[in-house]
C-alpha cells in the first residue's frame, strides 16, 4: 500500500511553502495560495505522509527515484503499521521509524518501547513530551538524528591501509565441486599469478596445484568429468585458449594451440565422455564456429559452421546445437532447427533494441527458457515452445530480470534475479528456496550478500559465499545431510571491515528529467560534508555499477575521498528505453548525467567544488577525457585508464570478432561517415585546447578493445601543447592491468596523483 501511495507523492523539500493539507487533515487552502512559513511552523501538524517523504529526503541519498524512496519506506514501516497516511504522526511512530533507520532496533515491542529507546539516544532532545509534531519540530528531530548517527565520527578518518593490501591477490577463490563431489577446486596465487589447486574432500592431504602459469593469471577454469580445464590469454590480448591441467596425472597442455584464435566453452556435454562443445574463430577471425573438443587429445570436430553473422549458439539437453542468434548488430533473428541434420529456420525476429538471450532447453527439448525484452521495455524471464509461443515466467516493473538459474537434474528453473540498488531473488523452486534461506540464515546475512556458487547433482553438497560492500568475500562448504558448515576461505582477510566504508545507494534527477541511480561511498569516520570527491564512471557504457565490494572504491575512500558511481543513461538493467536514451550521446547527455551527479553531490554539501576528481576505465576513461574537455572547470584532476580519445580510431581498431557487431556501434555511438560531425565534436583528441586539468593516463600495449593508439593520441596531442601528462604503459597487459605487480604500481601512482592535486 505504501509503495502505491508514495509513488504518487511529489518529492518535497522540508521548508518549501506547502498547502496546509499536506501537513494536516481537514484544512483547506485556496489553490496555488502559499502559506506563511511561520504559521506552518507554529500551528500545522505533520501527517504520516509528509513525515515519510521528508524523512527519506533528509535522511537518505534517495532524491530522484520514487521506486527506491518507496523501498526505503518499506524497510522502515512494517505491514499494517501507519495505515492512514493522512493522519497526524505521533512521536512514538516517528521514534519507531528512526530507530529502524539507524539500524539499532533491538527488542522493542510497543510504540512506548521505541519512544524510550529514541529518548535514550537523544532523538527527541528539546522536543516537549507528548507534543504533536510540527514542521519546525521535524527539522529539530532530523538534526538530532544526524547528531546521533555522527556521534562516533571525529572526522579524523581511519588508519591508512596500503595500496598493496587492497590490490594484491586476495587469496583462495572460485571454489567448485567436482562432478562426483569428491574433490574441490579453487584458484590461488602461485608465483604471483592465479593458478588452480585441488583438494580431496574428507581428507587430510594437502591441496595439489594442477596448473603452473607464471606469465599470466588463469582467466577461468571448470570441471569436465575428472578433468580440470582452464582458460588463459597471452599478455592481455584476450585470445583465450583452452588448456588441460595436470590433475590426476593428466598432461598440462594447450588444447587449442592456434595463434590469434579465441576459444570459449559452450556446453560441457554431461554424459559424453571426454568431449565438450566449444566455439572458436580458427577458420575466420571474424566468426566463431562450433567444434567438439576432445579434452584428452585436443582433437576437434566441426559441428556447426558460422556463415558470418551468428553471434551465439545454444545446445539442447542432448548436446545438439539447435539454436543460434543471427544479427547484424542491430536487427537479427533467433534461429531454430529440429536436429543437427536440418537447416536453421527463423524462430523469433529481432528488431532494433530487442534482446532475446536463450538460457537452456528443457530436458525433453520441447521448451526454451530465455531472457527477453521483445515487445516490452524491461527484460523478462520467459519460456518458448517450439512454435515460439511465449509464456512470461518472471518480470519486474522497474528493472530488468538480470539472470536465472536452470537445473538440468531437476529440469526446472530454480530462481530468477533482478537488481535495484542490490541483488534480489525470486524463487521458482520451493525446495531450493528452503535450502537457500536455511544456509543464508545460518550465516546471518541478507539475500543481497549471499550466493550459492556450486552444488552436486543431488543438491546435498554446496559451495556458498558471502560478500558485501565491506567484505570482499568468504567461501563455505555446506553439507545438508549432516547440516554442517565449513569455512573454506576469506578473501583479503587482512582487510578489517570496521575500517572500510559504507557504499550508499543514491538517486537524483538529470537535467532533462531522467531518474539516475548510483552509489556514494563516504570515507569511514568522516561526515559527508565538504569532502574531496572522485567520480568513477563505469565502463561499457552498456553495463552498470552494482552494490558490493570494490577494492578501488575502498582504496580511494580509505584515502579520504568520497566516491561517486553513476548509472548514467546507456547503463543496462533499467530497461530498453533508458539504455537507448544514450544512443549517440557519448560526450553529450551521457556526460551531462555524470556532471549532474557531481553537481548533486556539491548541492548536497557532500563535495568540495574545488576538489573534484574523475577516474574511469574503458568507456569510463572516455568519460574522464570528455569530462575535462567539455566541463574543464569542474575537475581538478583526472585519471584515464585504457580509455577512448578518438571514436573514429576506436571503430577502426575493434577486434575482428566484433565486426558482426559493428552496426551496433554505429547505431549507439555513431557512424564515421554519416555522423562525422557528431563524432568529431565528441572525440576529446580534437579538442585538447580546452583541456587544462592535470591528467594521468594508463594503457596496456596488448589491449584489443581500446587500442594503444587511443592513449598515445591524447598524450601526444597534449604534450605538443606543452602540457605535462603522466603516462604509464605496460608491455604485458591488455584492457586493464591483471598482473599483481602492475596493479599495485598503477594504483600507487593514481593515489599519489590524486593526493597531489586534490588535497
Amino acid at each position: 500500500m505504501l509503495k502505491r501511495l508514495l509513488s504518487s507523492i511529489l518529492v518535497l523539500g522540508l521548508f518549501v511553502s506547502l498547502p496546509l493539507s499536506t501537513f494536516a487533515n481537514n484544512t483547506s487552502t485556496p489553490a496555488n495560495k502559499e502559506v506563511d512559513l511561520a504559521a506552518i511552523n507554529q500551528n500545522v501538524r505533520v501527517t504520516v505522509e509528509a513525515f515519510l517523504e521528508h524523512a527519506v529526503t533528509a535522511l537518505t541519498y534517495q532524491h530522484g527515484s520514487e521506486v527506491m524512496r518507496a523501498e526505503v519506506v518499506d524497510n522502515w514501516v512494517n505491514k499494517g503499521e501507519l495505515k492512514n497516511l493522512k493522519a497526524n504522526i505521533t512521536q512514538e511512530e516517528i521514534a519507531r521509524v528512526l530507530i529502524r533507520a539507524l539500524g539499532v532496533e533491538k527488542a522493542e515491542k510497543s510504540l512506548a518501547d521505541y519512544k524510550k529507546s529514541a529518548n535514550n539516544l537523544g532523538l527527541f532532545k528539546d522536543i516537549s513530551k507528548d507534543k504533536r509534531i510540527t514542521p519546525k519540530d521535524l527539522e529539530l528531530i532530523f538534526n538530532n538524528y544526524k547528531d546521533v548517527k555522527n556521534k562516533a565520527i571525529n572526522d579524523k578518518g581511519v588508519q591508512e591501509i596500503s595500496v598493496e593490501d587492497f590490490m594484491k591477490n586476495p587469496g583462495n577463490f572460485g571454489y567448485q565441486l567436482s562432478p562426483d563431489g569428491n574433490y574441490i577446486s579453487y584458484a590461488s596465487s602461485w608465483e604471483s599469478r592465479s593458478n588452480v589447486f585441488v583438494k580431496e574432500m574428507n581428507s587430510d592431504n594437502e591441496p595439489v596445484r594442477v596448473t603452473s602459469s607464471k606469465d599470466r593469471d588463469i582467466a577461468g577454469f571448470f570441471w569436465k568429468d575428472d578433468n580440470i580445464l582452464y582458460l588463459k590469454d597471452n599478455g592481455g590480448d584476450e585470445n583465450y585458449h583452452i588448456y588441460s591441467s595436470s590433475f590426476k596425472g593428466g598432461k598440462e597442455k594447450d588444447l587449442t594451440p592456434y595463434p590469434n584464435v579465441v576459444a570459449y566453452p559452450i556446453d560441457y556435454l554431461q554424459g559424453v565422455e571426454n568431449e565438450i562443445l566449444i566455439m572458436m574463430n580458427k577458420e575466420d577471425s571474424t566468426a566463431f564456429d562450433v567444434y567438439k573438443l576432445n579434452v584428452k587429445t585436443g582433437e576437434t570436430t566441426l559441428v556447426a559452421k558460422n556463415p558470418g553473422n551468428i553471434q551465439g549458439w545454444l545446445a539442447d539437453s542432448n548436446g545438439q546445437i539447435r539454436m543460434a542468434i543471427e544479427s547484424d548488430g542491430v536487427v537479427g533473428t533467433i534461429l531454430y532447427r529440429d536436429s543437427e541434420d536440418e537447416a536453421f529456420k527463423p524462430f523469433i525476429m529481432l528488431e532494433a533494441g530487442d534482446t532475446v538471450s536463450p538460457i537452456a532447453f528443457s530436458k525433453d527439448n520441447q521448451s526454451i527458457y530465455a531472457l527477453s525484452n521483445k515487445n516490452r521495455d524491461k527484460v523478462e524471464l520467459v519460456k518458448f515452445d517450439l512454435k515460439a509461443n511465449e509464456e512470461v515466467i518472471l518480470s519486474n516493473p522497474n528493472v530488468d530480470i538480470s539472470g536465472a538459474l536452470y537445473s538440468s537434474s531437476k529440469d526446472r528453473l530454480l530462481f530468477g534475479a533482478y537488481v535495484t540498488d542490490k541483488a534480489h531473488y525470486v524463487f521458482l523452486d520451493k525446495e531450493f528456496e528452503k535450502i537457500f534461506n536455511k544456509i543464508k540464515d545460518k550465516l546471518g546475512v541478507s539475500e543481497s550478500e549471499f550466493g550459492i556458487n556450486d552444488y552436486n547433482k543431488e543438491m546435498t553438497k554446496f559451495i556458498v559465499s558471502i560478500s558485501s560492500d565491506k567484505v570482499f568475500g568468504k567461501y563455505y562448504y555446506y553439507d545438508s545431510e549432516t547440516d554442517t558448515m565449513t569455512e573454506l576461505a576469506e578473501l583479503s582477510s587482512w582487510l578489517d571491515p570496521n575500517k572500510l566504508a559504507d557504499m550508499n545507494s543514491i538517486s537524483y534527477k538529470s537535467r532533462d528529467g531522467l531518474t539516475i541511480n548510483g552509489y556514494l561511498t563516504v570515507p569511514n569516520n568522516k561526515t559527508s560534508k565538504n569532502l574531496p570527491l572522485i567520480v568513477v564512471p563505469h565502463g561499457g557504457p552498456w553495463a552498470r555499477d552494482m552494490w558490493g565490494f570494490n577494492p578501488e572504491v575502498q582504496l580511494l575512500a580509505n584515502r579520504g575521498y568520497a566516491v561517486l558511481q553513476v548509472n548514467f543513461r546507456s547503463s543496462t538493467g533499467y530497461g530498453k528505453e533508458f539504455l537507448e536514451a544514450g544512443n549517440k550521446q557519448w560526450g553529450l547527455k551521457i556526460q551531462d548525467d555524470i556532471t549532474d551527479g557531481v553537481q548533486w553531490a556539491i548541492d548536497q554539501g557532500i563535495a568540495d567544488p574545488e576538489r573534484i576528481g574523475i577516474y574511469g576505465a574503458s568507456f569510463g576513461g572516455y568519460a574522464t577525457l570528455a569530462g575535462i574537455t567539455f566541463t574543464p572547470d569542474l575537475y581538478a584532476a583526472a585519471v584515464d585508464y585504457v580509455g577512448v580519445s578518438n571514436i573514429f580510431t576506436l571503430l577502426e581498431t575493434i577486434p575482428p570478432y566484433w565486426e558482426s557487431s559493428l552496426n551496433m556501434f554505429y547505431e549507439r555511438v555513431g557512424h564515421p561517415e554519416k555522423d562525422k560531425e557528431l563524432l568529431t565534436a565528441v572525440s576529446p583528441v580534437f579538442h585538447v585546447d580546452k583541456i587544462k586539468t592535470p591528467l594521468f593516463v594508463a594503457q596496456g600495449v596488448n589491449d584489443p578493445r581500446v587500442n594503444k593508439t587511443e592513449s598515445d593520441q591524447i598524450v601526444e596531442a597534449l604534450r605538443a601543447r606543452g602540457v605535462d601528462v603522466e603516462y604509464m604503459l605496460k608491455e604485458n597487459e591488455g584492457h586493464g592491468f591483471a598482473n599483481e605487480e602492475n596493479r599495485i604500481e598503477f594504483y600507487n601512482a593514481m593515489v599519489t596523483f590524486f593526493d597531489r592535486h586534490l588535497k
